[in-house]
Parts: C-alpha cells; structure tokens; sequence
C-alpha cells in the first residue's frame, strides 16, 4: 500500500495569511498522511486540520502559544510504512544542521522541520533525510510560497515534490 504524504511548515494563520490556499487545502484532501513542523500561531487551523485530514502528525513552533503547546509535542514520532519519522519546528543553524541532526536523532528515518520558511532536502552522512516544505503563506525572501508532498511504501520515502504556489499580491 502507498502512503501519500503532505508535508507543511509555518502556516502562521491568520498572522501571515487569512488562511491556508485552496491548493493546499486541496493537497491535505489528497493526502494520507499530513505532517506539520510548526508554527501554525492559532489553535483554529489545527482543529481544521484535525477534522479534514485522515490523519494528522504535527509538533508546535516556536511562534505558538500555550493552547498549541498543550495539544502538540515539541517532537512527533510516526511509523509509516516502516518509515520512520520525526517531526520538529526548530533543527538550528543551516551549518552542521546535517551532523546535529545525525547526533539528535539516530532513530529516524525523515525528519520534517520548518522555522525558516526555506525549503531545504538533505541526507546527512548516516543516511537520514531531512525536509523543510517551506511555508505555504509566508515565502519570505524565497521567490514562492512552498509544501512538499511524497508517497511512502514498504519503509521507502519517494516522489518527493516541491511544489511552488502561485505569488499572492
């Protein structure tokens, strides 16, 4: 069986957007899986979230208040498929984030992360994979608005797409 995964990162509804956009409304709808690193600033889209997803794995960031922190781990850990996955707002500084990570997490398979908006895919030298989507609402100084999807079977992450939503004026 083929797991399909939505991978989000610092939605900061509604500090940064009103809402999530259609097309990743559309995505979460796709998806079997959606995992989020954080930073959704409003306990109102994890319960969106919650109730129209097929299943939710999401940990708190560092821009969410108390009502998130008592529903979300600082760290979500989820078998898929014999996957083995971490989800994390915060990895640190781009520099030895590989070897931190390696050290932080020996157990994992994928680590999804958020914090700086930059989508990012790396292996660290064990062989761990490492995922920042972006953010679907906040590009920042990256020229799109970012998520990831992917599909998982038999413990293997593949098709891992980058997808680039259209820039809102």
């Amino acid at each position: 069986m083929t797991l399909r995964l939505l991978m989000l990162a610092d939605t900061h509804v509604p500090a940064r957007a009103r809402a999530l956009p259609p097309d990743v409304w559309a995505a979460v709808d796709d998806a079997d899986v959606v995992l989020h690193a954080g930073d959704w600033v409003d306990v109102g889209l994890l319960d969106a979230l919650s109730s129209r997803a097929r299943r939710l794995v999401g940990c708190f960031g560092n821009n969410d208040g108390a009502a998130l922190r008592s529903r979300l781990p600082l760290v979500a850990h989820v078998d898929l498929d014999g996957l083995r996955v971490g989800v994390v707002h915060e990895t640190g500084a781009a520099s030895g984030r590989e070897r931190r990570c390696d050290e932080a997490y020996p157990d994992l398979d994928l680590l999804v992360f958020g914090h700086s908006h930059i989508p990012w895919d790396t292996v660290t030298p064990r062989g761990l994979r490492l995922l920042n989507p972006g953010s679907p609402t906040d590009r920042r100084r990256q020229p799109a608005a970012t998520y990831v999807t992917a599909t998982v079977q038999d413990g293997r992450l593949d098709d891992v797409t980058l997808h680039a939503l259209p820039v809102r004026r």
